[in-house]
């Protein structure tokens, strides 16, 4: 690789560093970083730190030696705090969530019927791009407390990460839609029904509506619409300000890939949608990449040394040492090959590699070599 090394450790050590994203394709060990960098920032920077995972694997808890991970951070025990450093880790409930926001910004009672409504019910645990939205919900409420040094965000993989950027965009596009703004105007005039003639136009939609959705889903859709409809200014505000929060230098967005085409890909995919948006790209990280200890001899000379020695009937044992030498030789210049594609193509994002160990991270030890790793 020909990119600048990536200074993981300058990055958390900067008390001006409150925001790391770590995202990325799915199986890189993405969610690994993420407990590592949470792990380092806490034992070594001495922040107080918070993981916020949006993927629903249990890796994280069980990594941290937690039983289970939920809507609340919860402390990891075991750590090093002589730096005075904690580090705490939570899991999105989008469901739970979305109770919160409806709660903290509308009355008890206005709470109640929202939470009745079945449309509301559906919608909050199941309606496409609910989970990125609460996400940033979330985000917002994490760096609005200012009770953390650093919040560290897992997100989904990369696809469903862009999402996460998405979601406030595609949030105002469904408040904002004709057909809201239409089951609005009877709330707002003060009809008593959904199908009140607030307008000829209006009754003609809500029959055509009602044909293709159902009296009954389109009287709960109404009424959850408006329920809501006090609150949804107040969605958009929040929305765009956690955007803009990303968008801040005290943000920084972590690629994390494998040596592998299509997580490269996705990694150079994600690069270009944070360039776009204008988001601050700290770097890359390249997990599970291949070293040998021996880099001055050739894939093909050990090899023909392992040839020789083999009709030799010589040192069977070295032959074999020999011919894994060159195996993995092959597959480090391979991998350096793929990681190439991206620090060719973004030649200003610092990297870094790290090595790939011989067991899966499933605890707060294994979170520390990758975190040494890193730095």
């Amino acid at each position: 690789m020909t990119a600048e090394r990536l200074d993981v450790d300058g990055l958390l050590a900067d008390p001006a560093t409150r925001i790391v994203v770590c995202c990325g394709a799915g199986g890189v060990g993405k969610t690994t970083t993420a407990a590592a960098v949470g792990l380092r920032a806490a034992e070594v920077h001495g922040r107080r730190t918070v993981v916020l995972t949006i993927d629903p694997a249990r890796r994280l808890a069980q990594s941290m030696g937690l039983s289970e991970l939920d809507n609340t951070p919860r402390q990891v025990k075991g750590i090093d705090g002589d730096n005075g450093g904690e580090l705490h880790a939570m899991m999105l409930d989008m469901k739970r969530t979305f109770d919160e926001v409806v709660q903290q910004h509308t009355t008890p009672q206005r709470a109640a019927e929202i939470f009745a409504n079945p449309f509301y019910q559906a919608m909050s645990s199941t309606f496409a791009g609910t989970q990125e939205y609460m996400a940033m919900e979330k985000l917002g409420q994490l760096r609005a407390t200012d009770e953390w040094d650093l919040i560290v965000v897992d997100t989904p993989p990369s696809r469903s990460a862009l999402d996460f950027l998405d979601a406030p965009a595609r949030l105002s596009r469904f408040l904002d839609g004709r057909m809201l703004r239409m089951l609005l105007a009877p709330a707002r005039s003060g009809g008593r029904s959904m199908f009140s003639l607030v307008t000829a136009s209006f009754g003609l939609f809500s029959r055509t509506v009602q044909k293709v959705l159902g009296a009954q889903l389109l009287t709960d859709l109404s009424g959850f619409v408006a329920a809501l409809d006090s609150m949804f200014g107040g969605f958009r505000q929040r929305a765009d300000q956690t955007y803009r929060i990303l968008q801040d230098p005290q943000t920084a967005f972590l690629l994390v890939a494998a040596p592998e085409r299509d997580a490269v890909r996705e990694a150079a995919y994600f690069a270009e949608r944070l360039v776009a948006e204008r988001m601050p790209l700290a770097g890359l990280v390249l997990n599970r990449m291949h070293r040998t200890d021996v880099p001055a001899l050739p894939a093909d000379e050990s090899e023909a040394a392992a040839d020789a020695l083999t009709a030799s009937g010589d040192s069977p044992l070295t032959a074999d040492a020999l011919r894994i030498h060159a195996a993995l030789v092959r597959q480090t210049e391979r991998e350096q090959r793929v990681a190439a594609t991206f620090t060719d193509a973004f030649p200003a994002v610092p990297a870094v590699s790290v090595t790939a160990q011989p067991a899966d991270v499933h605890d707060v030890d294994g979170l520390r070599t990758i975190g040494s790793l890193l730095a």
